[in-house]
């Protein structure tokens, strides 16, 4: 089954406009969203999925630059982009990541891409909901669901958040969804970027554990975070935005 990672990127945000091209020991957050994805065995091909807007035309150079394809699409509708890009790329199975997510673990991204391979659900995360609590830090967030989900979704429904956010159709109305979850819960961790705070973190971990590789996961992240725990004091005030 071809797999392919589709990472959702834009300048425009609400908290934190041009965050994907904010800079960590030198290089973009894209740029290490890409090339932490690359190291995933189970991922055939990364699409960068943006908009067709011309403030995002930097990000057409930028994912060309690093080596993977772009598909532009909907400002507004994600999943429609979505779809789309799954759709050119002939992907059988789709893995959601966001742009915003400079520390994602590629073999986390592995494990959720077995578990769904080798079960029979619509949809396999590790990113939980209301009903079930998360375990991994914000930031580790893996979705892996079919194209067939996709264009369900893609074709059957209206609603707005279902069209902004991609998988709520797929939670809601497909309904065979499993929770990926760690042995540890560690999910009062951020290590996402969305806020300036969010960065400095970011910021912080990159200058201790970057040394122009990533060779470096989510085992030495929180070893680091364990360790000195005035870095966590740097986010964990920031609330996360809710699904519209």
């Amino acid at each position: 089954m071809k797999t392919v990672a589709i990472i959702q990127a834009r300048m425009g945000s609400t908290r934190l406009p041009g965050k994907v091209l904010m800079k960590l020991q030198g290089h973009t957050v894209l740029y290490h969203v890409i090339e932490r994805v690359k190291q995933a065995k189970l991922i055939d091909e990364i699409i960068v999925a943006t908009t067709t807007l011309s403030e995002d035309d930097v990000l057409v150079e930028q994912a060309e630059l690093y080596g993977v394809r772009v598909f532009r699409g909907s400002s507004e509708n994600v999943l429609s982009r979505y779809y789309e890009a799954a759709r050119q790329s002939k992907a059988e199975v789709v893995v959601r990541i966001t742009s915003d997510c400079p520390l994602i673990d590629p073999i986390i991204v592995d494990e959720v891409i077995e578990y769904y391979k080798n079960h029979s659900y619509s949809i396999v995360t590790n990113a939980g909901n209301i009903l079930n609590k998360r375990t991994f830090p914000r930031g580790m967030d893996v979705e892996v669901f079919s194209r067939k989900a996709l264009e369900l979704a893609n074709q059957n429904t209206t609603i707005p958040y279902h069209l902004e956010h991609v998988t709520p159709y797929i939670y809601e109305i497909l309904n065979n969804t499993y929770y990926f979850n760690s042995a540890l819960n560690h999910s009062r961790y951020r290590l996402t970027l969305d806020t300036v705070e969010d960065f400095e973190l970011l910021t912080q971990i990159y200058n201790y554990l970057y040394t122009n590789k990533h060779d470096f996961y989510l085992n030495e992240i929180l070893h680091l975070l364990e360790t000195n725990s005035k870095l966590n004091l740097l986010n964990n005030h920031i609330e996360q935005k809710t699904l519209k």
